[in-house]
């Protein structure tokens, strides 16, 4: 190998089944700032949408890859084929695939690997949020053994991966979401000038895309059930395919001066600084980052107890996360953070405080880079 040769970058082939903005393309956006030319990045999104390249720098190493073959999630031997005939052809020095949607591609890759492979579970779908598919699992097992390395960012998936998938531990990486910490840590009173209605004693939100398994309906439930008890208003950010729905439904609740949709933006830091409160009322979740971004611009949560948000939260702030099916125990937990500016403020302090010990952006870069240029080694023990 030539010195060319072996300062080449590496060269990584993305499989994601969307990239409309979200948790996953986020992070993607996030790494590959962060790593700059170590690596070329071919995107493939296999419904078609590339919202999430507007997240990336201008000069950013990254070139989409439009493909005939969209159909993911299933098990197609056409696809197969043609999705083998496109790695011999792409030769990626990295198959990296995304969630369940890209599972096809897995299974392409699965005997006779042309690539090494890995894959990057965040969690499912509300066809999932209450359990495993059966003939998912099926798949999964099928799809993620061998030599592949799957990478996820919550000690649920974790469990969920070697004991209802069977992967081998060795094979299963817990990577936590990272973020940059200074990034959200707005001062509070420049955020809350902005609040559409300054009249409001205090504004609640959510940062999110808005998908069905978000379950921003409950959200809206839980906050008329609250301000009918006390003077709020709530902002809702993000895009996605239930934005429309939810407008209307907060219109027909009688919550359309109440309630702020801010559709699609890039800088959470913003909407977030405009909070006194973050609600997370997801069906399912891992760890979500914008949960993360709220406990580090300092905000209290509440929030229902699924994948790890409880775990995630400091530990005084876990009183407040409900069962959920339980939305009365929500809305009390919201009336019982906005009656007590103390305990949001005691909260907000001890969120920010081990958002910062924990979920920093460095430790997650450079366990990314190490599955990057390495995805098949063995892993240190300190990884």
């Amino acid at each position: 190998m030539t010195a060319t040769e072996a300062a080449a970058p590496r060269v990584l082939l993305h499989v994601f089944s969307t990239f409309a903005v979200g948790g996953p393309q986020r992070r993607f956006a996030t790494l590959v700032a962060a790593l700059g030319d170590r690596y070329r990045h071919r995107v493939i999104s296999l419904d078609g949408r590339f919202d999430s390249l507007a997240l990336l720098p201008a000069d950013a190493p990254v070139a989409r890859l439009d493909i005939a073959n969209r159909k993911g999630g299933g098990l197609s031997p056409a696809n197969l084929r043609a999705f083998r005939a496109l790695l011999r052809r792409e030769r990626p020095d990295t198959l990296i695939t995304y969630n369940w949607g890209s599972i096809e591609w897995a299974l392409a890759n699965r005997l006779r690997p042309l690539a090494p492979h890995l894959h990057i579970e965040d969690g499912f779908g509300p066809e999932e949020a209450a359990g495993q598919l059966p003939r998912r699992v099926r798949l999964r097992r099928l799809a993620l053994t061998g030599r592949t390395r799957v990478v996820v960012p919550s000690r649920t998936l974790y469990d969920i991966a070697t004991r209802l998938w069977r992967l081998a531990p060795q094979r299963v990486v817990l990577v936590p979401n990272g973020i940059d910490i200074d990034r959200f840590a707005v001062p509070r009173a420049a955020g809350r000038a902005m609040t559409p209605a300054p009249n409001a004693s205090l504004t609640v939100g959510t940062v999110a895309a808005l998908r069905a398994e978000k379950n921003i309906d409950r959200m809206l439930r839980v906050f008329a059930v609250a301000a009918r008890e006390r003077p709020l208003r709530a902002i809702i950010a993000g895009g996605g395919p239930e934005l429309a729905r939810l407008q209307a439904l907060a219109a027909a609740m009688g919550l359309a001066d109440a309630v702020t949709f801010t559709g699609p933006t890039d800088r959470p830091e913003a909407v977030l600084a405009q909070l006194d409160l973050f609600l997370l009322t997801s069906d399912t979740e891992q760890m979500p980052l914008s949960l993360v971004e709220a406990m580090a611009a300092g905000l209290p949560v509440a929030a229902t107890d699924v994948g790890d948000v409880a775990g995630i939260l400091s530990p005084e702030n876990r009183p407040f996360v409900a069962a959920p099916t339980d939305e009365t125990a929500l809305a009390a937990h919201l009336l019982a953070l906005a009656g007590s500016p103390e305990k949001r403020a005691a909260l907000g302090v001890a969120n920010a405080t081990r958002a910062r010990a924990d979920y920093g952006l460095d430790a997650m870069v450079a366990r990314y880079d190490r599955l990057f240029a390495a995805p098949l080694d063995p892993l240190p023990a300190d990884f």
